[in-house]
């Protein structure tokens, strides 16, 4: 699989169903320029600000939910405001803009930090208002319900007035997750009472499931925010723009079930509810719109348009347990299924061209099946690029990478102890996350699980340095009696790798 990045791509785009236009002069999104700009935000305590171009697909997409943030947030005196960055260039330099739309929060005169939430209006709208909220708040019995109320999450720290360790260990936490989440506090005994808790004790109030989850166990970071993290999940959620983010972090693995109308989505999320109440913690299940992202089921290993479909797919090590299309999607046969595969009972689908059978160069082709005994399981310096048929750098870069395997393959001794190999990242299934093609990754012998990056210029001297440098044999592949590369080799100039050829339905400028 090339990556999960046609899926956030698609996600997005599928939204992007109103275009922006030009700012109106009833506009709540304030239009700043190089002269207005820096007074502006010093003149305000919490600005969010969109660095922008007028080409951008995702600019466009983000504009209708930008404007709507906007109107909401006025009211809470926090402003949107937004820079043309194909007009004001220098002023877009200053702020280390490299791609669009980016989105910076401005406190004053101190210096801006990334906008860390999703690009829809609910989560700016909770993000900027929770950065417009101290760390932690009191909260009393006057202003629990309201509270309450303040975002779809809030969590409250009902701590004794004299237990000063907790206190401290709420607060650090609380001041560690305040961008994820709405923090409160209370000392107040008798409200802690009438929330049915003991002291010291935290309690997650939501606007889903049962409401309200509480927890009594040990107050260390870690632990708390595991808790956190299982509770603020939905049983059965819903897949969409505002939580894939959020489900590719949990670190468990993901179960999608494809519907194709919200009917059966929200009959299929009842139905699978007690199994996720049973595995909470383990897995996380959710629906999936098939007719906007029923396209996602082919890198899930399913047959795309053959709905309703289920698979597990295990974030960390992208390995996908797709479930027989042929059979009906019934709850209580499916928690047999996933209960097999938490248990380690069923092996993952792997997505492979077949093993060749002979080579035609110097350079090793990988597939799906043979990942694991060519690139992991050796004690060799393995090189990997990962590419695509269609991609033009790929193709580019070709004559120079046989050539650079040549250097190692025709000599003996370079040959048993480096290995440059490549692989078709959209017809086999990788572990790792692929983003861009061509990507090249270097994996030491001894250290296979630290794969490092390729960002050079692509000629093949820079090419052997890097495995030189990186590899655990540091081996110069020029120094063998391999005809070394003609002057002036270079396919792309480190410039170039900026625009590395992404997924093909990203549009041409979407990034910088």
């Amino acid at each position: 699989m090339r990556s999960f990045a046609p899926l956030v791509l698609s996600l997005l785009g599928a939204t992007a169903a109103v275009s922006a236009e030009s700012a109106a002069a009833d506009s709540d999104v304030i239009t700043l320029t190089t002269d207005t700009f820096k007074d502006f935000v010093k003149e305000h305590e919490l600005v969010l600000a969109e660095f922008y171009a007028p080409w951008c697909g995702h600019c466009k997409a983000l504009a209708p939910k930008y404007e709507e943030a906007a109107t909401e947030l006025k009211s809470k005196d926090i402003p949107l405001v937004k820079v043309d960055c194909t007009v004001e260039e220098e002023l877009c330099r200053d702020y280390e803009v490299d791609g669009y739309p980016t989105l910076k929060v401005f406190r004053g005169a101190e210096s801006p930090k990334p906008y860390g939430g999703a690009r829809q209006t609910d989560s700016i709208v909770s993000y900027m208002t929770k950065q417009s909220m101290p760390a932690v708040s009191d909260v009393t019995e006057d202003n629990l319900e309201e509270f309450k109320t303040l975002d779809k999450i809030v969590i409250v720290g009902y701590v004794g007035s004299d237990d000063k360790a907790a206190d401290k260990s709420f607060a650090e936490f609380a001041e560690a997750q305040r961008d994820n989440y709405l923090f409160g506090v209370s000392h107040d005994a008798a409200l802690a009472k009438s929330e049915g808790v003991k002291q010291p004790s935290i309690v997650l109030y939501k606007d889903f499931d049962e409401k309200k989850a509480t927890y009594d166990g040990k107050l260390d970071e870690e632990s708390i925010l595991k808790w956190v993290k299982t509770a603020s999940t939905p049983l059965v959620g819903e897949l969409g723009p505002e939580t894939y983010s959020k489900y590719m972090a949990a670190g468990i693995p993901l179960a999608y079930i494809f519907a194709e109308t919200a009917e059966e989505r929200e009959k299929f999320a009842e139905d699978f509810r007690p199994i996720a109440e049973k595995h909470r913690g383990d897995i996380n299940i959710v629906t999936l719109d098939a007719k906007l992202f029923g396209a996602h089921a082919s890198n899930l290993n399913l047959e795309p348009e053959k709905f309703p479909a289920f698979a597990i797919q295990e974030t960390s090590k992208n390995a996908k347990y797709p479930y027989d299309q042929e059979k009906k999607l019934d709850a209580k046969e499916v928690g047999k299924f996933i209960k097999n595969v938490l248990a380690g009972k069923v092996e993952p689908s792997i997505k492979s061209e077949p093993i060749p059978e002979t080579e035609e160069g110097s350079v090793t082709t990988v597939v799906g099946k043979n990942y694991q005994q060519v690139v992991i399981d050796n004690e060799k310096d393995v090189l990997v690029e990962f590419y695509a048929p269609w991609c033009g750098h790929c193709k580019a870069l070709a004559p120079k990478y046989e050539e650079l395997a040549a250097l190692y393959a025709d000599v003996p001794e370079f040959k048993e102890k480096v290995v440059v190999a490549k692989i078709d990242a959209t017809a086999n299934d990788v572990p790792d996350s692929i983003t861009g093609f061509p990507t090249i990754k270097l994996y030491p012998a001894g250290k296979k699980d630290e794969p490092v990056e390729y960002n050079g210029s692509r000629t093949v001297e820079d090419l052997v340095s890097f495995i030189k440098e990186n590899g655990k044999y540091e081996i110069d592949g020029l120094a063998g009696d391999a005809k070394k590369p003609q002057e002036g080799g270079d396919v792309t100039s480190s410039a170039s790798q900026a625009a590395e050829t992404p997924a093909p339905s990203e549009e041409a400028h979407d990034e910088l």
